[in-house]
Parts: structure tokens; C-alpha cells; sequence
């Protein structure tokens, strides 16, 4: 485990899948985590961005900054607009309210060069802020200390159809940009193996109902993601988060990202061989050790 201080920005969807706010919990938590602003990105951006606020607020970090990012994506139509989890907001958590202007890059600009070569850039949505960001500022990719992201699904199982990962998929487009971006260090938790890290829905809403008042919006968020079924809780964005706090979780292999535009599977991910390549991909992950991870973080 590193024991330095880690500076981190966070770009999320959170409200469409409840893993960002599991993610978003266990950044609030890491001991090793100084998190400097939160970005949200898609569909109702600024109804995420007062989800990301009530939730830090219950923690008592209310002073992160939280910025609105894009709505839509570059260059294809949106594929989750609403944020189902915003109702859970109506039972008198305290948040902010925003304005639906894009802020978000601005701000990741500003604070990215206020610390060069220091900060760790969480993205855990699409890629349309970072690609956004990139293309306004095309210095700020080798500025980065590192971008570590839950996206792609790079290791898939010869003959069988190929999986498009939705993150990728809700922005190709923006999602090439960031992966072309030279001078950047990228390490990425692919579908491929965030899959293997699985809780029961209604195991993973009383721990946190267990945990603490300050984790009672986060279930509630649980129960609406679970819409009162039995469907697990899958922690892909968890696992991304952690990564830059706790070596050896995942083993990983490096080469060159590629995203695939055109075809019969836009979106699709590949891992080409390249001695030269930043990319660094999950390959394996202790499932185990990370949940024992992720509930003594929560509970510490």
C-alpha cells in the first residue's frame, strides 16, 4: 500500500449505476486520498454534481469543490440521460444545486496546472470531459502524475462476440482522444475483470446502513439502483478507485489502448503489444482481498 498523500480529481456519472457513489465513499475514506474537486459528466450533469455534493457533505466534506461537466456526448446521441438515483435526494439530504453550464473543464484545467505532475486523475464515466479537456489544453495530458479509469473490456475470450464496455460506449469518440493523448500515463480497470467483484444487493445495503448515518444516502442510492430486486452490486468503479492507493490488487500488462470506431462495434477496446505503450490494463484482480479492502476503508 503507498503511504504517500495522493492528490486526486474525480470525474463521474454518478446516478445512473451505483458503483460511482460506492467509489466516490471509498475516495472519501482512503486515508492516502487529499481529494481536490469532483466533476460530473452526462446526462443531467448538474443533478449528479448535487448527488456527489450530498454525499460529501454526509461525510463532512462539504468544502470539495463539485463541478458540472458535458451533457451529451461529442459526436452520438445520449444513452442515459435521466439520473435515477437523484430521487434518493428527497428524503432531506443536504446538497448544492447548480446551473447546468459546463464548468467542469475549466476547473480540471486550472487545478491540473496549479499542481504539475502531481495529481491522479479518477475517471469512472464517459470520457467526454477528459476529451474535452485535452482538446482545449493539449498540454495537460503530460502534466497528469497518471489517469486511472474504469473503462474498456480488454481481455476477451477468443471467438466469442465482442463486449463493448458502457463507459467507452456512451462516448467512443471522446474516449479515443484520451487514449491518443501522448505523454500520458493511463491505468484502467476493464470490464473484463471488475466483473469478478460482486456483493448481493441487499448484503451491500445493510452493511452500509451498519457503517453509519453518513452512509444512509449511499443505501438508499443502493436500494434504487436494486429497484427492490435481488441484482448484485457489481464494483467497478471501487476497484479503479483503489488503485492508486493499494499495489498488487490487480496484476497488469502494458501496451497501446486503441478504441475502435467504426465497424461493426464502436466502442470496442483493444490492448495492442508495445514496448513504448502507457496504457496499463487489469489483467487479474484479488476479488477478496479488495471487499476486505473497500469495508475496512468504509469502516475505519
Amino acid at each position: 500500500m503507498s503511504e504517500s498523500i495522493v492528490p486526486v480529481l474525480l470525474d463521474t456519472d454518478i446516478g445512473s449505476d451505483i458503483d460511482d457513489a460506492l467509489a466516490l465513499s471509498l475516495l472519501l475514506k482512503e486515508p492516502c486520498c487529499r481529494l481536490l474537486g469532483i466533476t460530473t459528466v452526462t446526462g443531467e450533469p448538474h443533478h449528479r454534481a448535487s448527488l456527489a455534493s450530498a454525499i460529501s457533505r454526509a461525510f463532512g466534506r462539504g468544502d470539495i469543490p463539485v463541478h458540472v461537466g458535458a451533457a451529451e456526448p461529442w459526436l452520438i446521441p445520449q444513452r442515459q440521460p435521466h439520473v435515477p438515483q437523484f430521487a434518493a435526494l428527497r428524503k432531506g439530504a443536504s446538497y448544492a444545486t447548480y446551473h447546468t453550464r459546463n464548468t467542469a473543464v475549466e476547473f480540471l484545467q486550472s487545478t491540473i496546472r496549479a499542481h504539475p505532475h502531481e495529481i491522479t486523475l479518477i475517471a469512472i464515466g464517459p470520457l467526454t470531459n477528459i476529451g474535452l479537456l485535452f482538446a482545449t489544453d493539449p498540454e495537460i495530458p503530460p502534466l497528469l502524475n497518471r489517469l486511472v479509469l474504469m473503462g474498456g473490456c480488454w481481455f476477451q475470450s477468443p471467438g466469442a462476440p465482442p463486449t463493448v464496455e458502457w463507459n467507452i460506449l456512451c462516448d467512443p469518440h471522446a474516449a479515443a482522444r484520451v487514449f491518443a493523448a501522448p505523454g500520458l500515463r493511463i491505468e484502467a480497470a476493464g470490464l473484463d475483470v471488475t466483473t469478478q467483484v460482486k456483493l448481493a444487493g441487499d448484503t451491500c445495503t445493510e452493511r452500509l446502513r451498519g457503517l453509519g448515518h453518513h452512509l444512509e444516502l449511499v443505501a438508499d442510492m443502493t436500494d434504487i439502483w436494486c429497484g427492490g430486486s435481488r441484482l448484485e452490486v457489481t464494483f467497478h468503479d471501487p476497484l479503479a478507485a483503489a488503485l492508486p492507493f493499494h499495489n498488487g490488487l490487480c496484476t497488469m500488462e502494458t501496451g497501446s489502448a486503441v478504441v475502435e470506431l467504426c465497424g461493426a462495434f464502436p466502442g470496442k477496446t483493444d490492448l495492442r503489444a508495445d514496448q513504448a505503450g502507457t496504457c496499463s490494463v487489469a489483467r487479474t484482480v484479488d476479488a477478496q482481498r479488495f471487499l476486505d479492502l473497500y469495508w475496512k476503508a468504509l469502516a475505519a
